[in-house]
């Protein structure tokens, strides 16, 4: 192999690799184990896909409005090892969440443990947290 065509084939499989090693992040790079929080409101998406699982809820304000929040959780695979499935949750549903907030302010939160309100039963969220095993 010509050291050209090798290097054009380096450079196109950078191409394909870099975009999803970059999209990737640590949990202390995006969230803030400091300041936790605990949220309730009612499920108005799931979304089931690599490399996250995401979670979005209505919660409501001190003042009766409704803010969109979203949930970040482990991988499908991590979250299925986790007793989750894609029917675990319904939309409408409630449920009360315990994460740690986005270092950003926004309305993010990386999810450790999730409390479905008609059951009490209470789910690992396979958080990317690293201290979330010892926790």
């Amino acid at each position: 192999m010509s050291l050209r065509l090798f290097t054009r084939l380096l450079l196109v499989s950078a191409a394909f690799i870099t975009p999803v090693a970059s999209s990737h992040h640590s949990f202390t790079a995006q969230y803030d184990a400091d300041r936790p929080v605990t949220l309730t409101g009612y499920l108005i998406k799931m979304d089931w896909r690599n490399p996250h699982v995401y979670f979005f809820l209505e919660v409501e304000t001190e003042d009766g409005d409704y803010v969109e929040w979203a949930f970040e959780m482990g991988s499908p695979i991590a979250m299925e090892r986790n007793g989750w499935t894609r029917n675990s949750v319904s939309v409408g549903d409630i449920l009360e969440v315990e994460g740690s907030l986005a270092r950003d302010g926004s309305n993010l939160v990386n999810a450790n443990t999730v409390t479905l309100a008609d059951s009490g039963r209470r789910l690992f969220a396979g958080s990317s947290r690293e201290e979330s095993a010892s926790d």
